[in-house]
């Protein structure tokens, strides 16, 4: 059994950053579902999407959710997910973070919290002329 990935984003950031993961990596065998907010979307509504994706993620392992701007409707909704049993909310998500967590697909919850949070954390960087 493995632990369940929900990317919750703004309208096209979550594909994007799916797609260019998949391109990468290519099949993955971490069960990973997309929420995708745009404006026109109630929250109300998306909340209950996202609970529906959660229980189906959620094989008794947890799920992490990655989310993209604080204080936006996607992490709001992620912040109102994270008081259910067995979640972990990461924001911030970008490529290197959705890598590392689709790239180590036996880890557990905690071990794929952290290392989505290394990955964010490691990368980012600076690039200087030389």
């Amino acid at each position: 059994m493995k632990t369940g990935v929900l990317v919750l984003t703004h309208n096209g950031t979550g594909p994007a950053l799916l797609g260019t993961v998949s391109h990468m990596l290519g099949d993955t065998t971490v069960p990973a579902k997309l929420l995708n907010a745009s404006a026109e979307d109630d929250p109300d509504q998306l909340m209950a999407r996202a609970e529906e994706m959660i229980e189906a993620l959620d094989n008794g392992h947890g799920v992490l959710v990655l989310t993209d701007l604080g204080g936006s409707t996607p992490s709001n909704i992620a912040a109102k997910l994270a008081r259910v049993k067995n979640i972990r909310i990461v924001g911030g998500v970008n490529i290197p973070m959705l890598l590392r967590v689709l790239n180590y697909p036996d880890l557990d919850l905690d071990g794929l919290t952290e290392k989505a949070l290394s990955g964010g954390r490691d990368g980012i960087y600076e690039i200087k002329a030389d």
